[in-house]
């Protein structure tokens, strides 16, 4: 069986997060799709939450260190992004933003990315099509074409198919994504310079 890196990036405010499970729910999918293709998965979560502060002071020094730096390069050698973020004013959270932002310009080219987005209501699904769908376009990553939105309401009956179709989405979402990974190449074997010391922590021995 050969590995694939996937990297969620979740855009959670609060603890629990909704916008977290909605993550966790589609890398289990993207998992079990990969599984089923004889490909085993490594996931890795970006808690954007955690890192705040040190994507404002990249924002304002161009020096990303520590637990960012970590994070950017485990997005620039996934296999396979998703990407999920809460919707605040109609379009994705000023969070999930300036994480972008930060992200080398070519970071994402070709990379297969897999979008999800969370909210109060339904009103609010359409972000994913017409905020968060642009700016990866833009990126030119390589969006699937099935998004996942979950509100509130959804999460109420989610393990319904017949009164809910979330899981369905979800499940369909994870196919797509893991049909991108599996047909390219791995971008490194997993773990391959996982043992590597960094030059912080090099000079700081």
């Amino acid at each position: 069986m050969s590995d694939r890196s996937i990297v969620v990036v979740s855009a959670g405010l609060s603890q629990p997060s909704s916008t977290r499970l909605l993550a966790d729910r589609l890398a289990d999918a993207t998992v079990a799709e990969l599984a089923q293709r004889g490909i085993t998965a490594q996931v890795e979560t970006v808690e954007l939450r955690d890192l705040a502060h040190e994507i404002v002071n990249m924002t304002l020094t161009g020096f990303a260190s520590g637990p960012l730096r970590e994070a950017l390069d485990k997005v620039d050698r996934a296999d396979g992004l998703i990407a999920v973020s809460p919707v605040f004013s109609a379009s994705y959270s000023g969070l999930f933003k300036s994480f972008v932002d930060v992200l080398d310009k070519d970071a994402l080219v070709g990379r297969p990315v897999l979008l999800g987005a969370t909210g109060g209501t339904a009103r609010h699904s359409l972000a994913l099509e017409y905020a968060l769908r642009p700016l990866f376009a833009y990126l030119r990553a390589d969006v699937v074409p099935t998004g996942v939105f979950a509100a509130t309401d959804d999460w109420a009956d989610a393990g319904s198919d017949r009164v809910n179709p979330l899981p369905d989405r979800i499940r369909r979402a994870g196919r797509q994504l893991a049909e991108e990974v599996a047909d390219r190449e791995p971008s490194r074997p997993v773990g391959l310079y996982d043992a590597v010391p960094s030059f912080e922590d090099l000079l700081g021995g």
